[in-house]
């Protein structure tokens, strides 16, 4: 069976080196680059199973780097973040990133974040390629639709690209319109572990509705019922 191939970008060699010295022990084939834009130049020549992704670059951020990769590509992206304060900056901006890790971090931290999206993202890449549109398990609330079989949400008949993260979110509400989720049940329903820090969930409902919503401040479909949890309306 082929490796899973990451892509590790960050500045600094030996962190660099390091990881990726790491990661090969583990299995994994490893690529480098230095800065986001050598990184996404590596994106259209490689085929990448997941990115380490360093918040702070000369020449292109990760956010940035984050942003444009998005645009074409749903593969997990893991943040690193120098910082534990700025975590908080990260998850309040509507990157498409589907973890984030602080520095320092241990080298089995890391592994056990790499190990956790790259199994969610095979599983949701099995379900997309094995889709069978005829069958047609389809969730529909007023203009929003969800498509298991063919892993596809539209709104209003347009599609819309999600990441397998937001797709499993939206799918576990779409699935139970007008019940309530904590955010920790979210966490633990789609992530399969022990909720830790939901923070990520917040960030994942808000690109969320930033998709789906004509206007998020104002959201139609996916209602936040304040200090219980998220839901998707029954009608909408």
């Amino acid at each position: 069976m082929e490796a899973n191939r990451i892509l590790l970008v960050e500045d600094d060699k030996e962190i660099r080196e390091g990881i990726e010295i790491f990661l090969k022990a583990q299995g994994y084939q490893v690529f480098q680059a230095a800065d986001g834009v050598e990184g996404l130049e590596l994106i259209e020549k490689e085929e990448i199973h997941l990115a380490v992704v360093d918040v702070m670059m000369p020449r292109m951020d990760g956010i940035t780097m984050t942003i444009k990769l998005r645009e074409k590509y749903d593969f997990p992206v893991i943040f690193l973040s120098a910082k534990s304060e700025e975590v908080d900056k990260i998850m309040g901006l509507n990157m498409g990133a589907d973890d984030y890790i602080t520095k320092p971090f241990t080298p089995m931290e890391l592994l056990a974040r790499v190990n956790s999206q790259l199994r969610r993202y095979k599983r949701f890449m099995e379900r997309l390629e094995s889709s069978q549109p005829e069958n047609g398990r389809i969730y529909r609330i007023g203009g929003l639709e969800l498509n298991e079989d063919t892993v596809e949400v539209l709104v209003d008949g347009n599609p819309v690209r999600m990441t397998p993260m937001e797709y499993k979110i939206l799918l576990l509400l779409i699935k139970n319109p007008g019940r309530v989720f904590s955010a920790e049940e979210i966490y633990e329903r789609v992530w399969n572990e022990r909720a830790v820090n939901t923070d990520t969930v917040m960030v994942h409902v808000r690109n969320i509705r930033e998709k789906i919503e004509v206007n998020p401040k104002d959201p139609k479909y996916l209602k936040v019922v304040w200090g219980v949890g998220y839901k998707i309306e029954k009608q909408a």
